[in-house]
């Protein structure tokens, strides 16, 4: 299928949630992010369409759509997915799942001195360590990563769970996340590389107590270990 028209980019995998419109060769065109905590399904569906409007864009003349599968929590990144599918599905748009760690981690290395380790929440004591080229690993609480030389600690989401500079550089990767993140779907669209609907998963860290992933169901969880 041929991209012909902006992208519309969703991401609720941190507390940040993250719209965006870019070109159709990744380039961004409007950002807009506000704190969604973890009630992302109360405002994400009317700032969307608060932000077509105030660009004159009607949803048909959208040319795909990207998305961040994580890692994160639950409600947010349900909510995102099943959002972007359901637009995807209604408006025929291809659509590319692009993990929002690997995002965050091309954001926080732009300039760094160093590779970059993303450190998240996962739950109310546990932490989830990303590596580029790595799957994400659960830390268990009251542990802290293991640093490789050279690497330096980029946390999101965890101001006073992690050491100030740190947090500040996970600041600076989710200010540079639509930017990587439509770089990464654009590529992917321009490249006949969309999802399947039915296959586009979250990586969630956490799963509410009494949910449970199921066979089929739309859900990736991931396994604890150590970094």
């Amino acid at each position: 299928m041929t991209v012909d028209g902006p992208l519309l980019l969703i991401d609720t995998a941190t507390t940040r949630a993250v719209i965006a419109l870019g070109t159709t060769d990744g380039r961004l065109i409007e950002e807009r992010t506000w704190l969604a905590g973890y009630r992302h399904g109360e405002e994400l569906l009317a700032r969307i369409e608060a932000l077509l409007r105030d660009r004159a864009i009607a949803p048909a003349a959208l040319g795909g759509l990207v998305v961040g599968t994580g890692p994160g929590a639950f409600t947010g990144l349900r909510v995102g997915i099943a959002t972007a599918k359901g637009l995807a599905h209604a408006l025929r748009l291809p659509i590319a799942g692009v993990v929002t760690g690997s995002a965050l981690l091309a954001a926080a290395g732009v300039g760094a001195a160093g590779p970059v380790v993303l450190l998240q929440p996962a739950g109310s004591s546990d932490r989830v360590v990303s590596r580029p080229g790595e799957r994400p690993v659960i830390l268990p609480g009251g542990t802290d990563p293991e640093l490789r030389p050279g690497e330096r600690l980029a946390a999101v989401d965890l101001a006073g769970r992690a050491p100030d500079d740190a947090v500040a550089l996970g600041d600076v990767a989710h200010d540079g996340l639509a930017t990587a993140m439509l770089a990464a779907g654009a590529a992917r669209l321009a490249a006949g590389d969309a999802d399947d609907l039915a296959r586009l998963v979250p990586e969630y860290v956490t799963l509410p107590r009494g949910v449970r992933s199921a066979p089929g169901d739309d859900a990736v969880e991931l396994s604890g270990g150590g970094a």
